[in-house]
């Protein structure tokens, strides 16, 4: 009888700690790999933050692997408003304003109410002296009761620098 117990005992032992590592292995959420925008988003997060503090170059390595990652992406799964609003930026960031105004026009074209694109391109056309066209950007962004709506305004006030 006993053995009979511990045999099954050592069968439900042996099958839990198989189906443990099954589920560690198999791609589950706790070894999740992260998409190259994922990836990209972080790093651009990284960057800001580099560049708030004043180490442009370590900012500008950032962008431009961040960069590279969202051509990767946008190659995979094209035309996403918000991987183009990245695309914008990183390109912004790294001085290629007219191309990273490509970008920002595409994602509007998808989702024209979008409030990165819609921030982000007002950043750039006050940054090229376009003010005009930066504040029909804030016309746009004027009833979403977002931040983004008051940072472009004070950038365009020039009471506030981008910060981005």
């Amino acid at each position: 009888m006993i053995k009979k117990y511990l045999i099954t005992f050592f069968l439900i032992m042996l099958f839990s700690v198989q189906s443990n590592a099954a589920g560690t292995s198999d791609g589950s959420s706790s070894s999740k790999v992260k998409s190259n925008y994922d990836k990209a988003v972080t790093l651009i997060k990284s960057a800001k933050k580099y560049e708030k503090k004043g180490k442009t170059e370590k900012a500008i390595k950032r962008y431009e692997k961040a960069q590279k990652l969202l051509i990767v992406s946008n190659k995979k799964k094209p035309l996403q408003a918000d991987t183009l609003n990245y695309l914008g930026f990183t390109t912004r960031k790294l001085g290629d304003y007219e191309n990273g105004e490509k970008y920002y026009l595409l994602g509007l074209e998808i989702e024209p109410k979008h409030i990165g694109i819609n921030e982000y391109l007002g950043e750039l056309y006050v940054a090229t002296n376009r003010i005009d066209l930066a504040k029909e950007r804030l016309k746009i962004l004027e009833n979403c009761k977002c931040e983004e709506y008051n940072e472009l305004k004070e950038i365009i006030a020039g009471t506030k620098k981008s910060k981005y």
